[in-house]
């Protein structure tokens, strides 16, 4: 009753195809060695990818948005860390509008909190900020590392941490050695998944970046309103192959079915 009959798994194949296909040409063209968006035919090139480094833009925004990833997932897992531990294992009132108001980013379209986010920056004089950008960044990446720490919470035994209470251990050790040790699987899922989307957001970078703190994406955009060649084809490949990296990192760490499905 639980397998797939032929008819659901063509379905399926067929849906993964149509939704790899655009990556898979992507990728394709990045390889060419004509001066046009063209798959190529007969002959591959590196042409594409060695010219972006005659864009050194496009090679501190790499880095930026590298810098501003690595920072905004942190950032984000030590907001959601707490909230995670309190949501799962206490009852007290508001804990459902903590609960909601935490996974909200995840309703609120990003385009609209770009906004808002740009308009209060205004207001503070914090428009330029590479600390107010991590800080817009990690705000709405707390629901992906909330609900990994919150399913490894809800999932853990927490006699261990009864028998090292008992035993005299303080709540600060025994969060160091048991508590924490036990939640590291969610935590660096949940820190991978913050990476991935912060690394690729777009909507509300637009509107929350300076001239000096342009992130890979809104410079593709910036790039891609003047002139389409093969080299964006290149940098999305990269950028590809770089959140292909990281999903197989966040497979082997945490599982992509615990992320995706919720099986524990």
């Amino acid at each position: 009753m639980n397998r797939n009959g032929p008819l659901a798994l063509t379905f399926h194949a067929l849906v993964i195809l149509f939704m790899l296909a655009p990556l898979v040409i992507v990728c394709l063209v990045a390889f060419t060695p004509a001066n046009t968006l063209q798959v190529p035919t007969t002959e591959f090139s590196l042409r594409w990818f060695r010219h972006i480094l005659d864009f050194p833009d496009f090679i501190q925004s790499f880095w930026n948005s590298l810098y501003l990833a690595c920072l905004s997932a942190t950032l984000a897992v030590a907001l959601a860390l707490p909230a995670g531990l309190a949501i799962s294992r206490f009852e007290f009132p508001g804990r459902g509008f903590l609960n909601g108001l935490f996974l909200s980013p995840l309703l609120v379209p990003h385009l609209v909190l770009g906004v808002a986010l740009l308009r209060l920056f205004t207001l503070i004089g914090a428009t330029g900020n590479f600390g107010w950008l991590v800080f817009a960044h990690g705000l709405i990446m707390v629901p992906y590392a909330l609900r990994l720490i919150l399913a490894a919470a809800t999932g853990m035994d927490r006699s261990a941490e009864q028998a090292a209470a008992t035993l005299g251990a303080s709540s600060a050790v025994v969060f160091r050695r048991i508590t924490l040790p036990m939640l590291l699987p969610g935590i660096a899922g949940g820190w991978l998944l913050a990476f991935i989307n912060s690394f690729d957001e777009l909507n509300l970078s637009i509107f929350v970046t300076s001239p000096s703190t342009v992130t890979l994406p809104v410079r593709m955009y910036m790039y891609a309103t003047e002139s389409i060649d093969p080299m964006m084809a290149a940098v999305s490949a990269i950028m590809v192959a770089i959140t292909a990296v990281a999903m197989l990192v966040l497979d082997r760490v945490y599982g992509l079915d615990k992320v995706l499905v919720g099986k524990h």
